[in-house]
Order: structure tokens, then sequence, then C-alpha cells
């Protein structure tokens, strides 16, 4: 169990995850929503490849902290088989809400990602999207890292996309930096690269110019967020 007060902790990542997800800029019919999703998309199935996963058929993949199952309903498009395709969150309503949404067949459940009733060694794939960063006691934070290793396979890998930085306008979003991720997953390959253009950019200039938008984009210096993978048998993935 986490050293710090479990219910307090539990709470902040509600309030975390509560604030950041029902806001009405992560609506599909906001220019700026779009971008930002297609361009995590596509670099996001390029990792994939780059990582030696060209098909996702008959891979077991896990999502923690899937929310409403936006990326589990993603991982089946892309190929996944329902059925293979597993998804837990704190909030019991927004697991609700993903098995209104997502295939039939897909697996979800409400619970903590630090004590998951899940086997040792049985996904291909384990992932987290804006999880670690609503997050705020290192030990959970070292208790979720450890699970997520435990349910990978020996050659499966923990697929990270999360903030750098902290949120200005969210006390309960704190960023995750290169050196902190590598001290949750020691031993591990850690390969990340800076993704995403700077969120007030995007909601700027995105309704008014989308080739704006794809040029900062282009600057590493002004993307906000890492995606990466941690290889639970530390073989390196090619970069970018």
């Amino acid at each position: 169990m986490s050293s710090s007060d479990p219910g307090s902790v539990v709470e902040g990542s509600r309030r975390a995850t509560s604030d950041r997800r029902i806001d009405a800029r992560y609506a599909w019919s906001t220019p700026a929503y779009v971008f930002m999703m297609q361009g995590i998309e596509r670099r996001l199935l390029a990792l994939l490849s780059r990582s030696g996963i060209s098909s996702l058929a008959g891979k077991r993949i896990l999502e923690i902290g899937c929310g409403t199952g936006h990326w589990l309903r993603e991982f089946v498009k892309w190929g996944a088989y329902p059925q293979d395709v597993v998804g837990m969150d704190l909030l019991v309503d927004r697991v609700r809400q993903a098995g209104a949404v997502c295939a039939q067949g897909v697996q979800l459940f409400c619970g903590s990602a630090a004590a998951l009733p899940l086997c040792d060694g049985s996904f291909d794939v384990v992932a987290q999207f804006t999880v670690f960063t609503s997050i705020l006691d290192p030990e959970l934070k070292r208790e979720v890292a450890v699970e997520m290793l435990r349910v990978a396979k020996p050659d499966g890998l923990i697929l990270w996309y999360d903030f750098l930085f902290d949120s200005p306008h969210n006390r309960n979003v704190r960023g995750v930096g290169r050196t902190e991720i590598r001290r949750l997953f020691p031993g591990r390959s850690v390969s990340l690269q800076r993704v995403t253009l700077a969120p007030p950019i995007i909601r700027r200039l995105a309704s008014r110019s989308w080739l704006a938008c794809s040029l900062l984009d282009a600057i590493p210096l002004l993307r906000t967020h890492y995606l990466g993978v941690v290889r639970k048998d530390g073989s390196q993935v090619p970069s970018a």
C-alpha cells in the first residue's frame, strides 16, 4: 500500500481526471482537439511499428486509466481483437460510459492501477495516457509502475503518453520528466520523444490555419508531452 493516505490519493486522482476530461475543449467538434488527436495517432502508430508491432491482431492490450474508452476503441480499430483489449479506470461512471461505446468483447473494470487483479506477464502492451501526471504521491506512482511491469509479458512494452510540464490551470496535474520516468522503470529500456504542440497554441491557431499548426508542430521545443515505450526486456527501440 502507499505510504500516504489512500483515500486522499484516490480523491486527488479523481479530481484531476474529472477536471481534465469533462472540459468542452476536448470535444471532436473542436478543430484544436482534432489536430491534437490526429497527431498523437500518427506518432503512436509509427512508434508501435518501430517497436516491432506491425499488427495488433492477437496482441493482448491493457490500458490503465482508460476513461471513456477512446484509446481502447482505437486499438480495436487498428486491428486488435476486442476480447484481447482490457481497460480499467478509477471512476465508475467512466467505466460505464466506456462500456456503452466500446466494441463487444472489450473487458472493463473499475479499480486502482496500484493493485491490478490480473495475472503476471499476461499483456503484450500496457498503456497509460495522461495518468501519471494525475498521481501526486511519488510512492503511488512507483506502485503503479511496478504493477504495469508485472502484468506485461517478458517481451512486452509499456506505452507512455503524458505531460512533461505542470498544468498552469490544474494544480492536480504535475508533469513527469525523462529522469523521473527512468526512475519509475529502473533497469529497463526507455525510449521517449516529445510530441503534441502546446495546446494553447493549437487552440489559438487550429480553427484559422491547419498549416500554421503543422509548421509549429515540427519544432520539438514547442511540444508538451512525452510519447514513448518502456521495454520490459531492456531491448532498444529505433529512434524516429
